[in-house]
């Protein structure tokens, strides 16, 4: 496989955060999204536990040949999603939520239904790192629009998340993204 950014040495790092009990929808979004980072050869970071978002997120991406994901678990207790490449057990606990946003390029959400999840949105704010939130209430986009600012965007599906995005991305490092493949149409 052809990396777009072939001599850069460097590959954006997206992050996936999710609740572990997430909803069928959220499920859903995390498995497309994973998928379509790793159409793009960009590395899908997540919680790296076998359940909800995390899992799905791993899993959509796996479904590309060559794709990288990683997993921040917060101890060695955790089952580790087979769909997890690199496990990074930190024994951090919930702190490990930090460690999740500041190795990450841009936070994706699908589903705020968690703590952790709702904490990984406000570190990545205070560290001013853009969040995208996927399929968010009406209620939730206000709230995290209100608390972030221009760095808070809200979307409908993975696909317009890939859309921002590569517009970040293209802002921040153009020669990098000019050369990146869209499989699938996105």
């Amino acid at each position: 496989m052809r990396r777009a950014n072939v001599g850069t040495g460097m590959r954006y790092i997206v992050g996936v955060m999710g609740p572990a009990k997430a909803r069928k929808k959220d499920i859903d979004n995390a498995r497309v999204l994973g998928e379509l980072i790793a159409r793009r050869e960009w590395v899908v970071l997540t919680g790296g536990r076998d359940v909800g978002v995390m899992d799905a997120a791993c899993q959509g991406a796996k479904q590309v040949p060559g794709s990288l994901t990683i997993g921040v678990l917060p101890s060695a207790r955790e089952r580790v999603s087979k769909y997890v490449d690199l496990a990074i057990i930190t024994e951090m606990g919930n702190a490990r939520n930090n460690v999740n946003v500041m190795s990450s390029n841009v936070v994706v959400v699908c589903g705020l239904m968690g703590a952790g999840t709702v904490s990984e949105v406000a570190l990545a704010l205070k560290a001013g790192k853009p969040v995208i939130l996927v399929g968010a209430t009406p209620a939730e986009e206000k709230f995290f629009k209100k608390l972030g600012g221009r760095l808070i965007a809200a979307v409908e599906n993975p696909e317009e998340a890939i859309g921002l995005m590569m517009k970040q991305f293209e802002q921040q490092q153009p020669e990098l993204v000019q050369g990146a493949r869209s499989w699938g149409g996105v």
